[in-house]
C-alpha cells in the first residue's frame, strides 16, 4: 500500500476483494510498531458481521475503496483475533500465514539475542556468570 496513506483516511471506507465483491467498511487500523505506517486495517464484514483482518501489503486504495488482492472466503475465514487491542507479534504471524504471506515481510526487526544475560554489570571480563545460589 502507498506508505503515505494517513490511516485516518481508511476509517469507513468501503473494502472489496480481489473480484470486485464487497468485503465491509474499514473500522479500524493498526499501526506497526517499530515504523508506526498502516499495517492491518480491521475491517466490518455485514451488520451482525464480525471484524476481520486485512493486510494493508499487498492492499491498495483505488478510486476511494480498499481493494484487498485476495478471495471474500479467504478474508472472511481470517482469524478471530477481537479488534480494539493490540496485535501481539503471534497473532500478526498468524494472519500473515493466514494470507499466505512471507512472515519475513513484517518490518518489525526481531530483536538481537541478549547477549549480556549473565554477566555482571560493570565488569570488563566476559566470563562471569549469575548462579543460583
Amino acid at each position: 500500500m502507498q506508505t503515505d496513506t494517513d490511516p485516518r483516511h481508511l476509517i469507513g471506507r468501503k473494502a472489496f476483494d480481489r473480484h470486485g465483491t464487497k468485503i465491509g467498511t474499514v473500522d479500524e487500523v493498526y499501526l506497526d510498531d517499530a515504523t508506526g505506517a498502516p499495517e492491518w486495517a480491521a475491517v466490518r464484514t455485514g451488520l451482525f458481521g464480525r471484524d476481520v483482518f486485512v493486510p494493508l501489503e499487498p492492499s491498495e486504495v483505488v478510486d476511494e475503496v480498499l481493494r484487498v488482492p485476495f478471495d471474500r472466503a479467504l478474508i472472511k475465514g481470517a482469524p478471530d483475533l477481537g479488534v480494539g487491542r493490540h496485535l501481539s507479534p503471534e497473532q500478526e504471524v498468524q494472519l500473515y500465514r493466514h494470507y499466505g504471506l512471507d512472515t519475513s515481510r513484517r518490518s518489525a526487526p526481531t530483536p538481537p539475542p541478549d547477549t549480556g544475560f549473565g554477566h555482571i554489570a560493570g565488569s570488563d571480563e566476559g566470563g562471569g556468570t549469575a548462579s543460583g545460589g
